[in-house]
């Protein structure tokens, strides 16, 4: 009786967690956009004005309307002297990078650079990981590492965020039909989401 009531109780958990998980996570966000943003709106509209919401509504319109700008040649320019300015500035240089390098890697417009999926041969053991290929033209490597017949891939962590770039063979590299999305869902579970196992297909 009770193994039956615990484990109905389990399932209900696993069923509602990750629901009310995500349901709490959106809400974290707009309240905390709201309560960043509510203050310096407040500065420009008088009180009477001012109604919960505006804030998200705001920087919404705010993240568009840089995003249409930055379509546009002349202020791509304008923000690549800003970066320039801020990559030579020693301590803010590192963080700045790691941070824009870590939001590029899922950026639609960067996507297409890493949506490769691949499985990775660890020598001759049989073994293989779920990697991303993130950089295949050797001149955009550091020295050391361009090498004709190698490519940078990204192997994501199990349960965590973080992984390893390495350098590997092409001769060790198989593609794989999954989409990014799919297949860095299915290595950060560790293969627990139950993803359709992906077809491999010929050498990279």
């Amino acid at each position: 009786m009770f193994r039956f009531i615990g484990r109905n109780i389990l399932t209900g958990l696993v069923t509602i967690l990750p629901v009310a998980l995500t349901i709490y996570l959106i809400y974290w966000l707009i309240v905390s956009t709201e309560m960043v943003l509510s203050s310096i709106i407040k500065s420009f509209l008088p009180e009477t004005l001012y109604w919960p919401g505006i804030g998200v509504i705001i920087a919404l319109v705010a993240a568009f309307t840089v995003g249409l700008l930055m379509r546009a040649y002349i202020f791509q320019q304008i923000f690549n002297a800003g970066e320039q300015l801020l990559y030579r500035m020693p301590l803010i240089k590192s963080v700045y990078k790691a941070i824009r390098d870590f939001f590029r890697f899922f950026s639609p417009g960067a996507k297409k650079e890493f949506e490769q999926v691949v499985a990775v041969t660890i020598g001759n053991t049989g073994m293989k990981l779920v990697g991303f290929v993130t950089q295949a033209i050797p001149e955009n490597m550091p020295e050391g590492f361009r090498e004709e017949d190698s490519i940078l891939v990204y192997l994501p962590m199990s349960y965590m965020i973080g992984g390893y770039a390495v350098l590997v063979p092409r001769s060790q590299v198989t593609p794989l039909h999954m989409n990014m999305e799919d297949a860095m869902r299915f290595t950060l579970t560790a293969g627990v989401t139950g993803a359709a196992s992906p077809r491999v297909t010929k050498k990279h």
